[in-house]
C-alpha cells in the first residue's frame, strides 16, 4: 500500500490539473509530495525515499518554474505548445520515468524501499527479493515510458481524442499494480517457498 501513497502527488496533479490548471496541479503535487516526504522523515521506522524525494524536487520545480515563468513555453523545438497542459503532463511523465531510471542506476530500485518496509530484515539482502525488486521497477519504467510515448503523441497529433492518453495511462498503470501485486507471490510459488 505504501508504493500506492507515493504515487499521491501524481493523482493531486491529474485531478486538479484536468479541474483547475496545470499550474494549480503543480502546486497540489508539491504539497502532497512534500507531506508525504515529511511524514516518513518524522515517522520511527520509517525513512525518506527515493521516489519521494524525486516527487519533491519534480513537482516543486516545477511548481516553482509554472509560477515563475509559466510553461507555456515549448519544451522542445521552441514552438508554443497547442496546449501547455499537454507540455506539463509530459515534464512530469517524463521526470517520474527519470526518477525511477535513476533508482535503477543507483542499484537503489525504488520499490526496493518499500518491499523492505513489509519484510523480515534477514530478508533484506536476499538475491532473489533484490531480483524481484529490479524487475518490479523496471515494469513501473515501462508503464511510466508508456505515458510518455501517449503524451508526445497527443502533443505532436492534437487531433486525436484526449480518450487515447487517458486509455494509455489506465492500462500502464492497471498493469504496473496488478504485476506489482502478482510477481513477488509468483516468484516464491516458483521457488517452492511460502
Amino acid at each position: 500500500m505504501g508504493i500506492l501513497l507515493a504515487f499521491a502527488p501524481f493523482i493531486a496533479f491529474a485531478v486538479l490539473d484536468r479541474l483547475v490548471g496545470p499550474v494549480e496541479g503543480l502546486i497540489a503535487g508539491a504539497l502532497v509530495s512534500a507531506t508525504l516526504l515529511l511524514r516518513d522523515w518524522m515517522s520511527p521506522g520509517k525513512t525518506p525515499k527515493i521516489l519521494e524525494v524525486g516527487t519533491v524536487l519534480l513537482f516543486g520545480g516545477l511548481a516553482l518554474y509554472a509560477v515563475a515563468g509559466g510553461p507555456t513555453q515549448s519544451i522542445m523545438g521552441g514552438a508554443v505548445m497547442g496546449g501547455a497542459v499537454m507540455g506539463v503532463r509530459l515534464l512530469v511523465d517524463a521526470g517520474l520515468l527519470l526518477i525511477v531510471l535513476i533508482s535503477i542506476a543507483l542499484r537503489r530500485p525504488f520499490t526496493l524501499q518499500y518491499a523492505r518496509e513489509q519484510v523480515a530484515h534477514e530478508f533484506w539482502d536476499d538475491p532473489h527479493f533484490i531480483h524481484t525488486n529490479y524487475v518490479i521497477t523496471g515494469v513501473w519504467a515501462l508503464a511510466f515510458l508508456v505515458l510518455v510515448i501517449a503524451d508526445l503523441i497527443l502533443l505532436y497529433r492534437p487531433d486525436l481524442p484526449p480518450r487515447f492518453g487517458i486509455v494509455a495511462t489506465v492500462l500502464a498503470l492497471v498493469g504496473a499494480i496488478k504485476f506489482t501485486s502478482w510477481y513477488p507471490e509468483h516468484r516464491r510459488s516458483a521457488a517452492g517457498t511460502v
